[in-house]
């Protein structure tokens, strides 16, 4: 006897009497395809409207002499034929309509296509003669109809001859910033179609000289009180004609010496000192018609807190990305050791740890003193830890009560590239000074429940982990390009590169999901009072590729307010036009953008000879990031301003190159050699760089994959070609990005975690890496040992106040002296 037993509320789910009849039915085509007749160069569609249960299926089939076949990838209600040729004239179609309870063929069409028609070019409205003022743009332009629709060549025209101009090929042909040199030059313009060509009368530009006006400054700079390691900023505002220049001087007895780079209308110290107190500096502002001397301005540097108040905001410590903590002072080259060194904790948060966690000592929060903690993790949640207790001060899941979550790898393509989700990547930035308590701004990636992408810029309190006024911001771009404008696809790309804070901005930059295309090269500026995007640039915008990988390091910048990184492999337009990219691609290059003015926009760039060849064999300059380094001086006694990265290894000769650029002039293009560049040399890594150096005391520290940890000294604004050290450990996939440990110059120690079965952090003396003071490995049963990172290239270890934090799967593992 069958006994069905179930709950007394679910008796309905008892089968019971015959199966239900089956209501399949074949299919019935409601409306046949047409036949279709087009000129060439249309498309033509057929369509067909069908019925039947289930839905039916659809097979398109070309038919010969009443034989159909299969036409491959034609399987919709539609199928439409692209730029239609007289060729296909007289082809014959057929649908066959399908489900379970059968089939059915629609009726044979077919498709005739027509001769296009063709007419040769009419210029319907012929250019004009410009008059302008020097300094401002001449615009010619011609209308003209065709068809086919005709193309546009302008020329240069001396002596009645006309000379093609490089890249003039639309309507409309510009000269900026126009020069009285200029004045009387003539020009025409070639309409061209397969019918055949006219040309447009002979026009003229005149050229007036620009009326001038001396400088007059509207807003003189102020005096300036910062805590010792905040930045200072004075800025002036004035007005001239033409635009004036700016030079920003030193001041001592009355006399201005000019400051090497700081050329625009504010000037910035990045990481004030104490022994920088009473400096005092004005700004000359200077055009043709004459120049204007500000009042003299004098920086007041109040000292730091004592050292439990020291403060890691940022990736790699610091804008310039140099990785050191020159104010540890509890942790020494004597104990770190795993006798009296090792892993005191864990704090176990909801998702992967990538962005590198941030610090903030002697804050109050919830009415008690507490060193804190900031952590961000993929899971789309920040935390705020006191990082001497472990204990959690609070905690903001962003995505809770949205009905979104964290993307999926699978969601963008099945990437793996940061696995098994994507949330929060890139480390965030702090300013202790916005807001009420400060506040801490992060970059956040989710998916809706219809499969729409969002990406927002949260801004979070210190103190309560709350969303701040105009918090989130949607992230929505759009730039413009050749073909009108390239529109940001927030489902595309991935913010995997450390947030900048610059000058009351937060910068950010973006690159794909695994070399999913299309994508470009995006970097956008946010107003962190307003949470308004203030400016935005695409460095590939008529190209292809070129995003911001760089292993997790973040956008560097200098004192002048200046934006540097590397991008990766990507167009680069080796035609160039008063030295750059004639279409503004600047895929594979060292890269500079300008702030001033609350705009971003390239300032200068370097790219290798063979950028072309090192980009189609997928040699990214950018896997790894960018350093910045301190002002140095060379033989002759010249400061120098350089920056240093290091990417894949060359296409031509297997080896992986380090680049050192002259900031102030960082070399261009040239397509036979390197000549513009500062210095590149082969480092003799055994692998790529897909990590961050960083510098200490006159050295730069590289990781590169299956290598080791390799230290390259720096004499008279020269990086040394050879390693003066190297540790005893080589690091596989994907290398090591070193964090460095000091007391001034004194007790440097590199902190370097090593990805395996298990992760390992190593410390090796600053001085030589061949001394190993201590690994996670060395403790008898397994004291020490933590879980590696799958994501392991975006982490970096951060030290604060005697203690290492390092992110892993799960958790933030604390190591520190073992007597605390």
């Amino acid at each position: 006897m069958l006994v069905c037993v179930v709950p007394l509320l679910a008796l309905s789910a008892c089968p019971t009497g015959s199966p239900p009849a089956n209501t399949n039915s074949a299919p019935t085509i409601t409306t046949q395809p047409q036949n279709q007749t087009v000129a060439a160069g249309q498309t033509a569609t057929f369509t067909v409207a069908a019925t039947g249960t289930p839905a039916p299926t659809y097979q398109w089939q070309n038919v010969v002499n009443n034989n159909g076949t299969n036409i491959s990838g034609a399987t919709s209600a539609s199928y439409s034929i692209v730029s239609t040729t007289t060729a296909e004239s007289g082809m014959q179609f057929q649908v066959v309509v399908t489900n379970s309870a059968g089939s059915k063929t629609s009726n044979v069409v077919a498709l005739t296509v027509n001769p296009a028609q063709q007419a040769a070019p009419t210029i319907t409205t012929q250019p004009q003669n410009q008059t302008v003022t020097a300094g401002q743009t001449a615009t010619f332009t011609v209308a003209a109809t065709g068809t086919p629709a005709p193309t546009y060549q302008w020329q240069s025209v001396v002596n009645n001859n006309g000379t093609n101009i490089s890249g003039a090929t639309s309507a409309s042909y510009s000269i900026v910033s126009t020069t009285t040199a200029q004045s009387g030059m003539q020009f025409q313009v070639v309409v061209t179609n397969s019918a055949g060509s006219k040309t447009s009368n002979v026009v003229t530009l005149t050229v007036n000289p620009a009326q001038q006006a001396a400088p007059t400054i509207t807003t003189q700079p102020q005096n300036q009180t910062v805590t010792a390691g905040q930045t200072a900023t004075f800025t002036v505002a004035a007005t001239g004609t033409p635009a004036p220049t700016y030079q920003w001087q030193s001041v001592v007895n009355n006399n201005g010496t000019n400051i090497s780079g700081a050329t625009s209308a504010s000037y910035s110290i990045v990481s004030t000192t104490t022994a920088q107190s009473g400096m005092q500096f004005q700004v000359v502002v200077t055009n043709s018609g004459g120049s204007k001397t500000s009042n003299v301005v004098t920086l007041t540097v109040n000292p730091a807190p004592p050292p439990s108040s020291i403060a890691v905001l940022t990736y790699h410590n610091d804008v310039a990305r140099t990785g050191q903590n020159l104010n540890e002072t509890t942790l020494t080259t004597s104990n770190v050791n795993s006798a009296t060194f090792g892993l005191l904790g864990s704090i176990p948060v909801d998702g992967l740890v990538d962005a590198e966690p941030l610090y903030v000592g002697n804050m109050t929060i919830n009415g008690g003193t507490h060193n804190v903690l900031f952590v961000a993790t993929e899971n789309d949640s920040v935390y705020a830890f006191d990082a001497d207790t472990l204990a959690q001060l609070w905690h903001n899941p962003l995505l809770s009560g949205t009905g979104e979550t964290a993307p999926t790898a699978g969601d963008v393509s099945g990437c793996a590239q940061v696995s098994p989700i994507i949330g929060i990547t890139s480390t965030p930035v702090i300013d202790p000074s916005a807001g009420a308590h400060g506040t801490i701004f992060v970059v956040a990636m989710s998916i809706d429940s219809s499969g729409n992408f969002h990406q927002r810029l949260h801004a979070l309190d210190l103190t309560t982990g709350s969303e701040q006024t105009g918090s989130p911001a949607l992230i929505t771009a759009t730039f413009p390009s050749q073909a009108g404008q390239t529109t940001f696809a927030p489902g595309q790309y991935e913010e995997r590169t450390g947030l900048l804070l610059l000058n009351n901005a937060i910068y950010l930059a973006w690159t794909s999901h695994c070399d999913d295309t299309p994508y470009t090269g995006w970097v956008m500026g946010y107003s962190e009072t307003t949470m308004k995007q203030a400016s935005v640039v695409n460095v590939t915008p008529n190209g292809i590729q070129g995003g911001i990988w760089m292993s997790g390091d973040g956008l560097a910048a200098d004192s002048s307010g200046n934006v540097y990184f590397l991008d990766g492999n990507g167009t680069f337009d080796t035609t160039l036009s008063n030295g750059l990219p004639i279409n503004a691609d600047y895929g594979n290059a060292f890269m500079k953008l300008s702030t001033a003015g609350g705009t971003l926009s390239v300032a200068d760039y370097f790219n290798m000879f063979d950028t072309v060849n090192q980009t189609d064999n997928d040699r990214d300059l950018g896997s790894g990031g960018v350093l910045l380094l301190p002002d140095l001086t060379d033989a002759q006694g010249n400061t120098r301003h350089l920056a240093v990265g290091a990417g894949k290894p060359d296409a031509t000769t297997g080896e992986t190159v380090v680049y050192v650029v002259n900031r102030d002039s960082m070399g261009g293009f040239n397509p036979t050699s390197d000549t513009g560049i500062y210095q590149e040399f082969a480092a003799g890594f055994a692998g790529e760089i897909k990590s961050t150096p960083a510098y200490f005391n006159g050295s730069v520290y590289y990781g590169a994959v299956n290598d080791s940890l390799k230290v390259f000294k720096i004499t008279n604004a020269l990086l040394g070609t050879s390693p003066t050290s190297f540790s005893p450990t080589a690091f596989g996939y994907p290398g090591t990005t070193p964090s460095i440990s000091a007391n001034g110059t004194a007790n440097g120690i590199v902190w370097a975690i090593e990805n395996g079965s298990t992760g390992i952090l190593h410390a090796y003396d600053a001085t030589n890496l061949a001394n190993e003071l201590y690994n996670s490995n060395q403790a008898a049963g397994s004291r020490d040992q933590f879980p590696t990172n799958s994501n392991c290239k975006f982490v970096t270890p951060l030290i604060a106040n005697g203690k290492v934090y390092v992110g892993t799967a799960t958790a933030v593992v604390v190591f520190g002296l073992l007597s605390q």
